[in-house]
């Protein structure tokens, strides 16, 4: 299996390579050079199983010779060993034909535990093999920087620095970043929105003696193997509601579109997905871009659901490498114009492409409050923000044709002053952690100076 930069430019690499090398080379990011298909068969034969068993079957075509079963294997077995749901990814029924897929029972209590679990796994046997040291540098809206420094905390090869914007994150989700006490993890508040974090991260990868000398790997969702982990959810659930023999519709709250291009490889393979949809809160960039065909940046709003306050959506480059033909110089073109104009208009071909696949809507702060309420008032179900995005904008999509799942991204507990808000209850932690609001924090703040963070990265890194 082999895999190919989204600008055309980069060197082709394997599966291992391009799990350790983040980003591409020429600023892409890597997708398979093939899409390998499941037949109607193999999709029938994932009801009944465990999820480690199907995640095994789901992934293990793209992995190629870069690990061994054995070493697949162990390492799914290790990642979901400590999910608080023997499901691991339960369907839960909201109304007709309306499901939610909770996906917040793993060790950090969203949905970023399924991939950086196993990937964490996996850096770990590689590590192993070649004795080499890594940098993970990764930057976060909320969910993705708890759950890498969960996933490698205490690894003896890898060091790990998270950057989240500094008073944009929700306590539990900044409190998870900032109490574990291993000296190999360490989170960076900057100052500036997810964007400048984002940005600032790519800027590393840019500065290609810094990316060498450190050993610097990314495992934000710009990473393959992230995108790839995340598949295994939409057959899991396609196939516990009649898949292959019924098709199934799937909407996902998002701001980075990673785990909705999970959705779109799972199509592709076979897996009989009607619609994907897009739910998005204010900051709407996807949304307006499907609407109107210009991907315009407007600034980011601050809301509720932080995790989607988002408007260089990454993986976005993905979709639009499949949009445009899978031809790089044409995207590297694109983001040249996003990053120097603030955007840039999607052709007539790729847009009717990509709303072939795609749907989308738009949830207000006012609107997701009245799910949230609603939903715990007529289920009992009490959803984060995200997933009240996601849950609302679903609700107007539903076809009686077949099902609709809506992912449910975050445990409510990781926004309990939103949740609390809406309906008079403040969601509590589970048991495991109980104790979080009384661990010490340990954290350092950061300007929006990329000489400055390298340097504070290479001082404090093991002689």
């Amino acid at each position: 299996m082999r895999y190919v930069s989204t600008r055309g430019q980069a060197p082709v690499l394997n599966f291992g390579e391009a799990m350790r090398a983040g980003l591409a080379r020429d600023g892409g990011l890597y997708v398979p050079e093939t899409i390998p298909a499941m037949s109607r068969g193999d999709i029938a034969a994932l009801r009944g199983v465990s999820y480690e068993e199907a995640a095994f079957r789901v992934m293990r075509p793209f992995v190629g010779d870069s690990f061994s079963d054995a070493t697949l294997e162990g390492a799914i077995e290790r990642a979901y060993g400590g999910f608080g749901h023997d499901a691991r990814a339960p369907l839960v029924q909201l109304g007709p034909n309306h499901f939610l897929l909770e996906l917040f029972h793993g060790p950090t209590l969203a949905f970023k535990d399924f991939a950086m679990q196993v990937i964490g796994q996996l850096m770990q046997a590689s590590l192993e093999e070649t004795g080499d040291r890594i940098t993970i540098v990764g930057a976060t809206s909320g969910d993705t920087g708890s759950a890498a420094i969960e996933a490698f905390r205490g690894l003896d090869a890898v060091d790990v620095y998270i950057l989240f914007p500094d008073g944009r994150v929700s306590e539990v989700q900044r409190r998870q970043m900032t109490t574990p006490t291993e000296a190999n993890v360490q989170a960076l508040a900057l100052d500036g929105d997810f964007d400048d974090c984002q940005a600032m991260v790519k800027a590393m990868f840019n500065d290609f003696a810094f990316r060498d000398r450190v050993g610097l790997t990314a495992v934000n969702s710009i990473n393959w193997a992230r995108v790839l982990a995340q598949v295994v959810y939409y057959f899991t659930a396609a196939a516990s509601l009649g898949a292959p023999d019924r098709e199934v519709d799937f909407t996902v709250p998002t701001g980075n579109f990673g785990d909705i291009f999970a959705g779109y490889i799972a199509k592709r393979m076979g897996l009989p997905i009607g619609r994907l949809v897009i739910a998005t809160n204010q900051n709407d960039i996807l949304h307006r871009t499907l609407e109107t065909g210009a991907h315009v940046k407007e600034g980011v709003t601050p809301s509720i659901s932080p995790s989607m306050d988002i408007q260089v959506s990454s993986n976005f480059e993905r979709a639009l490498f499949e949009a445009y033909g899978r031809d790089g110089g044409a995207v590297a073109q694109l983001m040249g114009e996003l990053a120097e104009k603030g955007g840039f208009p999607v052709s007539q071909g790729a847009l009717q492409a990509l709303r072939e696949v795609y749907g989308s809507g738009r949830v207000s702060e006012e609107e997701t409050s009245a799910t949230i309420r609603d939903m715990a008032r007529r289920t009992g179900e009490v959803l984060c923000p995200h997933s009240a995005v996601g849950v609302r904008v679903a609700e107007t999509r539903i076809d009686r044709a077949r099902p609709m799942v809506t992912l449910a991204t975050a445990h409510p507990a990781k926004f309990p002053d939103a949740v609390e808000a809406a309906t008079g209850a403040r969601p509590p932690l589970p048991k495991r952690m109980a104790d979080l609001y009384d661990r010490s924090e340990r954290l350092v703040r950061v300007a929006n100076d990329l000489a400055a963070v390298e340097e504070l990265i290479e001082e404090r890194l093991p002689a």
